[in-house]
């Protein structure tokens, strides 16, 4: 068993070499909480997340640009690849299918994934379309897939314009559709505005939006079955 002085340590170490973007430093802390039985789940959103999220900060304030961003991202992907193997799937009380992708444009997928992976360790079937998505490309998809949620992904401001006739398709092609949009430059203003179901500014509370979202939507169902 962990002390809680050693797993603050290795959070840490793993946090430090992501904004450091050391991926040996990464590989071999990761490998060293997997040894010592640490919760993969607990190394991923405390120790990994929270080093890309000051690294992002870094990047607001100009001090890293896109190669340190690259090379950052890089390191915290290697992270991701050894642990993600030991996180154990938890049952929230809820299933559903999820299509996840990142608007037209725009490149940044790290939340995406981050996010993804959190559906996935809790049981949720997760489709996942990538980075620079078109909208006709989405659609496609969701008539195929019927997924009960679809997330939208955006990181830049221009990008994120292209949630609002993406939100306005999908409801055309199903009034009842189910959408939540996130990333850095989406507020709960502009989610509600566009008409999503569902905001989440990090990977942790999408989850929760997500489960909030889906009972919400059963319960309203078994409701009018009952009536």
């Amino acid at each position: 068993m962990l002390g809680s002085q050693k797993e603050r340590e290795l959070l840490s170490r793993l946090r430090e070499a992501v904004i450091n973007f050391d991926e040996e430093a990464v590989v071999e802390t990761a490998k060293e909480c997997i040894e010592r039985g640490m919760d993969a789940t607990r190394a991923i959103f405390e120790g990994l997340v929270p080093g890309i999220e000051e690294v992002g900060r870094l990047y607001e304030e100009e001090i890293y640009f896109i190669p340190e961003m690259l090379l950052c991202a890089d390191a915290l992907y290697r992270g991701l690849e050894l642990l993600r193997e030991h996180v154990v799937k938890k049952d929230v009380g809820v299933r559903g299918r999820v299509l996840i992708g990142v608007v037209e444009g725009d490149i940044h997928d790290i939340g995406k994934n981050i996010v993804k992976m959190m559906f996935e360790a809790s049981s949720f079937e997760v489709y996942d379309l990538g980075r620079d998505v078109p909208l006709e490309t989405f659609i496609r998809e969701y008539r195929r897939l019927k997924p009960d949620l679809v997330c939208l992904s955006a990181m830049m401001t221009t990008t994120m314009l292209r949630m609002k006739p993406l939100i306005a398709r999908l409801k055309e092609e199903n009034p009842q559709v189910r959408i939540m949009v996130g990333g850095a430059p989406v507020t709960e203003h502009v989610a509600a505005r566009w008409g999503a179901h569902g905001y989440a500014p990090n990977a942790p509370r999408a989850l929760k939006a997500a489960i909030d979202l889906l009972v919400a939507v059963r319960n309203h169902l078994a409701g009018r079955t009952a009536g």
